[in-house]
């Protein structure tokens, strides 16, 4: 089967039936309809929810040039599908992970109020330790 109808195959199995981006598949061998094909799976995918930085460019299939770019777009179309979790994803889950999810929280102000009290770690400690004995760079360390 070519590349091009395996691919639209693929994104309209990702959609519930009669709601498919590609509806008519062409079995045309003319080149230019064969990379057409690409291109409506490359803006279906783009529907979809895959990030316009995670598309491969259709010669990039076509010619052969970049087919790690190819599979980057087919990784993280899986990842959308997979985070999705709508019921049309039919496939093994754990070969893609799930993409991170909003998790908005809402503190009252009185919350607000008492994080502002709270010394983290992060300001830092000396405890105890001084600049004292510090030499300039460059200078050796005078040890006795």
């Amino acid at each position: 089967m070519p590349r091009e109808k395996v691919l639209c195959k693929l994104i309209n199995s990702l959609y519930p039936p009669g709601q498919e981006p590609i509806p008519k598949i062409s079995e045309s061998k003319m080149a230019f309809k064969q990379m057409e094909q690409i291109s409506q799976f490359l803006k279906a995918a783009e529907t979809y929810g895959v990030r316009t930085t995670d598309i491969f460019q259709t010669v990039d299939l076509w010619e052969g040039k970049d087919m790690a770019a190819v599979q980057r777009t087919l990784m993280a179309l899986g990842s959308v599908a997979v985070t999705k979790d709508d019921g049309c994803y039919r496939g093994e889950p754990s070969w893609f992970h799930r993409k991170a999810q909003q998790n908005r929280r809402g503190f009252s102000e009185e919350q607000l109020r008492q994080g502002q009290n709270v010394i983290g770690l992060q300001m830092g400690s000396n405890k105890g330790a001084s600049q004292a004995g510090m030499t300039g760079y460059g200078m050796p360390r005078q040890i006795m």
